[in-house]
């Protein structure tokens, strides 16, 4: 493993923005703050005219153009208990036009909470959200805090996919008459795409596009389409996947990690009809947030993952076949990093939970 850790070296002040530079494989990266003052944030989306949509756990959604933020209104409420709250927001690839997002949030149930998917459009001064609709909700709920997922990601033909946790009931994930520890895929109305690989069966919910997750937090899309994410294990076996339709990545059979009181975790690490990790980390780094690069800036790195580390405060890229961490990039900013985007310039913007504040890449 080649370990490169980012050096702050720079500080430079203008106009009231911070911007440090580190040091990458890829030579001096300039860091900027973009905003700061975050209370648990969770994910970034950026609009066509950069101006960005920042969530923040306990159910805030803000709107922020030139340096300045703004709470946006009709946002639906949340069950902000343990890792639930407002999670996820993903911005419609036909914003310009539709001006719809998504936001993924834990909803009260009945049973306790499951996460929910919304579509909504804002506003043109970024103050209010409307005509806001509920198009998915996990079945069933459950009553922890734990293992929510959640992750939204549109795919080249403009269904939805998006990651669920297990809730911490671990035997759920490999029963697909639930939602739990599934990847599923949608329509943006919340109707069922007719190729999904289990429409027809009547004992798997047909949303389900792959299962035997136990907390897939990060997600992107390759240059060719394809779904990639990453995913808690317990202690060791944190994982990175690439998810396919119809296929069983194997929790809690099988595992590279150990449960928390060092017992073996199911039936040990490979099983036939269950799909290989294309890289686990050992020990965990609780990875949250997944981007797989463009090149527009740098092109040295294009097609690597980057992948936000919460326990141990770095990005990790990872290259190469097979997949293997090539570098970690690091500095005072990446304190707890849980999300990891790209812009339309090519910029990269991540969210630091430890320093409430999101930042901005670019060349140095």
């Amino acid at each position: 493993m080649i370990r490169v850790c980012a050096i702050l070296v720079l500080l430079v002040i203008s106009g009231g923005i911070r911007a440090d530079v580190l040091q990458t494989s890829a030579g001096s990266v300039r860091v900027t703050e973009m905003l700061g003052g975050l209370d648990t944030p969770w994910a970034i989306g950026i609009l066509p005219d950069e101006s960005f949509l920042v969530t923040e756990r306990d159910g805030e959604l803000l709107f922020v153009k030139d340096g300045k933020s703004q709470r946006v209104s009709g946002v639906p409420k949340v069950a902000a208990s343990g890792q639930g709250g407002l999670l996820d927001v993903t911005i419609a690839r036909d914003f310009s036009n539709s001006r719809e997002i998504f936001l993924t949030y834990s909803k009260r149930q009945s049973s306790g909470a499951g996460t929910a998917v919304a579509v909504a459009r804002l506003s043109e001064n970024g103050k209010r959200l409307t005509n806001l609709r509920v198009i998915f909700e996990a079945v069933p709920g459950g009553s922890g805090g734990r293992h929510f997922g959640s992750r939204v990601v549109e795919a080249n033909d403009g269904s939805l996919f998006v990651t669920l946790g297990e809730r911490g009931d671990r035997p759920a994930a490999q029963d697909k008459s639930n939602h739990m520890g599934t990847v599923i895929r949608i329509n943006r109305d919340g109707t069922i795409p007719s190729d999904n690989p289990f429409v027809g069966d009547p004992n798997t919910r047909p949303e389900i596009w792959s299962y035997g997750h136990r907390n897939p937090q990060g997600a992107g899309l390759d240059a060719r389409g394809m779904l990639w994410v990453s995913e808690h294990g317990a202690q060791g076996g944190d994982e990175v996947n690439l998810v396919q339709p119809g296929l069983n990545y194997g929790w809690p059979v099988i595992s590279y990690g150990k449960h928390y009181s060092g017992q073996k975790i199911g039936e040990g690490t490979s099983k036939p009809g269950m799909e290989q990790p294309e890289f686990y980390w050992d020990p965990s780094i609780a990875p949250s947030g997944l981007l797989v690069y463009s090149g527009k800036f740098w092109p040295q790195w294009k097609g690597d993952l980057f992948v936000g580390s919460l326990k141990f405060d770095y990005i990790s890229r990872l290259a190469g076949s097979p997949l293997r961490e090539v570098e970690q990039i690091k500095g005072a900013e990446t304190e707890r990093v849980r999300d990891i985007v790209e812009a339309p310039d090519g910029s990269i913007w991540f969210i630091s939970v430890g320093q409430g504040a999101v930042y901005r890449l670019t060349p140095g």
